[in-house]
């Protein structure tokens, strides 16, 4: 295997910042962190200047660079998300895919079960986003094919847990039973509350049953009232909930992102989605979704009506609008596109950091966060 030290930029290895080092990779693992003028037999690779970071983890990303993976769920849809997003810092993402039939659900689980054998680069899992969801808290999924979830949907999700990865399953906690998501939860799935009208009492009950995750915090989803909490209260008051967020300054106030990073309390964390969809990467001005026509326009993604539907984003645009728009520290803002998604679905052993013995999975940025490079499993995904 091919040793290579990388020198020159300041290293963040999601922990500590260091100075003056090399970091050592050995093939597809992170070595560890020497100082840069330590003897050593691996081959030197200078860069200029910079940082070189924990590669970014994006939990919910719908499609980008002109696929849609509810408008053809497929393999080869799959291999464009997790490839378009390299250029951008992202290694590991999920797939994401929203409310639609039963047969176009399957479809994708079988997609992600084929990238999954394949050990296609970058695939981490899927999230499925719905169909159990609340009609009240629809956002821009197709009302139509919203519906409870039954005995062998949940089947269903158990089966597919078995063949891939990871798996997220969006629901809403007022539509699915507490008895559903400890099922779910003891397969291994991960259950997120989202598109929910919840009460704190429901939501609080739903965690308790095994759910971890708020999907999209403050999207579709019941608000913080005097009186009840609701579901983004429940996010932030319940220790063992993570969140995710989609930071782009449309999708939620700046003054709304501070106040929640704030008051949430730990071990779960707030963590950075992008919710991207197909044009991310693309010079495209709208798509389909569910049969419906989305609008690209002033960063925004909507439908006719204005409603938005997902996010044109990238992890290294929500990167930098945390840190120089928010002013959170930088070394936050990377762990919240790193550390904090492989924690929240318990892959930290492998990803998030740049421990010894974990994945060489890396960013390389200018000062002013520019992209430079993006290394997956110790190989340049970017620029080819």
């Amino acid at each position: 295997m091919t040793r290579i030290a990388y020198t020159g930029a300041r290293i963040f290895d999601g922990e500590l910042w260091w100075k003056r080092s090399a970091l050592v990779v050995n093939g597809d693992r992170i070595e560890g962190i020497i100082a840069a003028d330590s003897p050593t037999d691996a081959q030197r690779v200078p860069l200029d200047g910079g940082i070189l970071a924990p590669g970014f983890i994006d939990l919910q990303v719908n499609g980008g660079g002109g696929v849609q993976f509810n408008l053809t769920p497929d393999l080869a849809t799959v291999e464009t998300i997790c490839s378009a997003f390299t250029r951008f810092g992202t290694t590991a993402c999920l797939p994401t895919f929203i409310t639609d039939t039963r047969e176009k659900t399957a479809l994708a689980i079988a997609a992600g079960e084929a990238a999954a054998a394949k050990g296609l680069r970058g695939f981490l899992g899927l999230h499925l986003e719905g169909p159990h969801l609340s009609v009240a808290r629809k956002g821009a999924h197709d009302p139509a094919l919203i519906r409870p979830m039954d005995e062998a949907d949940l089947v269903a999700l158990v089966e597919a847990r078995k063949r891939l990865p990871n798996l997220i399953s969006t629901v809403a906690a007022e539509t699915v039973t507490p008895n559903q998501i400890t099922r779910l939860s003891e397969a291994g799935i991960t259950v997120s509350i989202g598109h929910s009208n919840a009460s704190y009492p429901v939501a609080r009950a739903a965690a308790g049953a095994g759910a971890s995750m708020v999907t999209h915090l403050f999207n579709a989803q019941s608000q913080i009232g005097n009186r009840d909490p609701g579901v983004v209260g429940t996010a932030l008051d319940l220790g063992a909930l993570w969140a995710g967020l989609i930071a782009d300054g449309i999708h939620v106030d700046a003054a709304a992102i501070g106040i929640a990073l704030r008051a949430k309390r730990g071990p779960g964390r707030i963590f950075l989605v992008t919710d991207a969809m197909s044009p991310t990467g693309t010079d495209a001005t709208s798509f389909e979704l569910t049969g419906r026509t989305v609008y690209r326009k002033d960063g925004a993604l909507r439908l006719a009506d204005g409603t938005l539907a997902g996010a044109d984003l990238t992890m290294i645009d929500a990167v930098t609008y945390v840190h120089k728009t928010l002013g959170l520290p930088l070394e936050e803002a990377l762990r919240m596109a790193s550390r904090y998604p492989a924690e929240a679905i318990g892959v930290e052993a492998e990803r998030g950091s740049l421990a010894p013995g974990k994945r060489a999975d890396l960013v390389h940025l200018s000062d002013d966060l520019a992209m430079r490079r993006t290394i997956i499993g110790g190989e340049t995904a970017w620029p080819a």
